[in-house]
């Protein structure tokens, strides 16, 4: 038995809330099928009007970012000059670089990664045209780089969109055989004093918020609590599922591998860590509770989107509300190797424990240390 509401986009299914709504005609093309519904997992009507109007903010959002992508650039007829139309480059254009990019390295990518590079290069072609890559000049590159800054982004953003545009045309260079030097590869960039350097946790706040999160005792709180004696990456504990928590063992431990919805950020990413403290005391709460879920934290994940952001966003307003220094959620990983390294731990072990890039090969030989070993030595901090 179906019990439609008044309320737009919701439907009520054995008693349960559902979000409903058609997909628009123009952005139809991105999607399997012409209606979208969702399980809001909830029977209450507060709960499911907000979610509703979240999700369908969200939703517009998405087609709005779509829009514009297909967008021509605005007022181009106003443009002063417009890249030649002839050209002796036998290289690709610009934009066949970004296809060529996407069919070899998209495969498997979130949605951020395709779009990250859609607007990289679109900015690039809006400034300095859709270009041979063999034909843009260091003199462009640094025009590019001023338009950026020009624009208010910061050092760091335009150093990660340099980055991007980069490894496109260079998948292009070595795919063609072009002889030819990227532009946009060794463009100055200034430096930036001004960048505020992420500060470790201190131990006795440490305390205080683990404390604090045994009070509140409800998801955004157990998040926190598992960040922090675990050393895990925001995104990495946001898009675990429960049965990556094994507790019905000896050493009670995190299988920490990449998902659909989360990929993971190096190889040695993928790693187990052992549960001590307020981690141990989170999982078991997210364990027994949830359980309609297959998701640790379904707040910010689905089987197509692990929503870190919206996580940092909250959890980071929540701590500066709680501590006297404006400390972010990312500090616990800083503390971790602080910790860790407190007791002297060797490195190589403190590199297993954060999945943190290796510092030799050798360190990439064998298996790696077993749990009963890194649990000795996470339980010491």
């Amino acid at each position: 038995m179906v019990d439609h509401l008044n309320v737009s986009y919701l439907y009520k299914k054995r008693g349960v809330f559902y979000f409903s709504k058609r997909v628009p005609c123009d952005v139809k093309s991105y999607y399997r099928s012409d209606r979208i519904v969702i399980c809001l997992k909830t029977k209450s009507n507060v709960s499911a009007i907000r979610a509703s109007k979240s999700l369908y903010q969200r939703l517009d959002d998405y087609w709005t970012s779509i829009r514009l992508t297909k967008m021509q650039v605005p007022a181009q007829h106003m443009l002063v000059s417009k890249p030649p139309v002839n050209s002796n480059s036998n290289a690709p254009l610009l934009s066949e670089a970004l296809s060529t990019y996407l069919k070899l390295k998209g495969e498997g990518k979130d949605k951020t990664f395709i779009r990250g590079a859609n607007r990289n290069i679109k900015y690039v072609i809006e400034l300095l045209g859709d270009l041979p890559i063999d034909e843009y000049s260091s003199k462009d590159a640094s025009k590019f780089r001023d338009y950026l800054l020009d624009r208010g982004l910061l050092i760091s953003s335009v150093k990660r969109i340099f980055s991007s545009i980069r490894s496109i045309i260079n998948l292009s260079i070595s795919e063609e055989g072009i002889n030819c030097i990227n532009a946009f590869s060794k463009t100055y960039m200034p430096e930036n004093n001004n960048v505020e350097i992420r500060k470790p946790i201190p131990i006795k706040d440490i305390k205080h918020i683990q404390l604090l999160c045994q009070e509140y005792d409800d998801d955004l709180r157990w998040l926190v609590a598992l960040l922090s004696d675990t050393g895990m990456r925001l995104g990495e504990g946001v898009g675990l599922l429960k049965s990556d928590i094994n507790l019905d063992c000896k050493i009670p431990y995190i299988s920490l591998i990449p998902h659909p919805w989360r990929r993971l950020k190096t190889k040695g990413s993928q790693r187990c860590i052992p549960l001590v403290g307020a981690s141990l005391w989170a999982c078991e709460r997210i364990l027994e509770h949830n359980n309609d879920s297959i998701y640790a934290f379904p707040r910010y994940t689905s089987v197509s989107i692990c929503n870190a952001n919206s996580a940092s966003a909250a959890l980071n307003k929540w701590m500066k509300e709680k501590l006297s220094n404006p400390y972010v959620i990312h500090g616990f990983r800083h503390s971790f190797r602080d910790r860790l390294r407190a007791i002297e731990c060797p490195s190589d072990i403190i590199d297993q424990l954060g999945g943190w890039r290796l510092k030799s090969v050798g360190q990439g030989y064998g298996k790696g240390y077993e749990l009963s070993v890194l649990s000795k030595w996470v339980i010491e901090i």
